[in-house]
């Protein structure tokens, strides 16, 4: 199997060589920058996910995120921040990082992050499957239709792409402004805040108990976990 390489963006030297050891554990390779300059010149092609700091000595992480997104890079970001304002992590989201992590973290829920990411990313890459399995129900991606057993649920096409979305992402945090922002003028309805929140609603009646999968990150948005 191939060895991945995450790029760590990370200036606490202590949490830093935790980091570093955590992952080498885990057969990942390593490589460590404390400050904005040194992380761009560490990043390369091979490079596969980028756990990144908020605060850094030369400017912020999302400084650096909205440089690589801006370069068309798509490898996975992981902001690591201390930081517990919900406005901050969105911020994060919304300029183009596809999860966050609260400091101090668990090990084990980093890298359970870092492989849900990982995933994510191979899926673009790859062909996606034409058939979801959302515990009972299953959700033909070709046909539009969501099923239970071999019964078809009735949806509107604003709530299967939804669905779609969530599906998708699994394991990654949406936020509430990135589904608007994809959501928008479907059918050509106006697509707001409240309105999100009622295809939420409705999408979760019809998905029954397999709703769970759908979790709620509070002040964010929404995270899909298949159960």
């Amino acid at each position: 199997m191939e060895k991945r390489t995450i790029l760590l963006v990370e200036d606490d030297f202590a949490l830093a060589m935790g980091t570093e050891y955590a992952l080498s554990a885990e057969g990942y390779e390593v490589r460590h920058a404390d400050t904005i300059k040194k992380a761009g010149e560490m990043f390369s092609d091979d490079v596969s996910l980028i756990l990144l700091d908020v605060m850094l000595p030369d400017g912020t992480g999302y400084d650096f995120c909205t440089t690589l997104r801006g370069q068309g890079v798509r490898v996975p970001i992981i902001f690591l921040t201390a930081m517990s304002e919900e406005v901050n992590i969105v911020q994060g989201l919304e300029l183009g990082a596809d999860d966050y992590i609260a400091k101090p973290y668990r090990v084990k829920e980093l890298m359970s992050r870092i492989a849900a990411n990982l995933r994510r990313y191979d899926m673009t890459r790859e062909k996606k499957p034409a058939v979801y399995y959302i515990g009972r129900h299953r959700f033909a991606v070709d046909e539009f239709r969501l099923y239970l057993g071999d019964e078809q649920i009735e949806c509107t096409k604003s709530e299967l792409r939804l669905l779609k979305e969530l599906v998708s992402n699994e394991g990654i945090v949406l936020t509430r402004r990135a589904l608007l922002d994809r959501l928008y003028d479907i059918d050509g309805a106006f697509i707001d805040d409240n309105t999100l929140s009622v295809y939420m609603k409705r999408l979760r009646t019809k998905l029954g108990e397999d709703a769970a999968c759908i979790e709620t990150v509070r002040g964010v948005g929404y995270r899909f976990v298949k159960g």
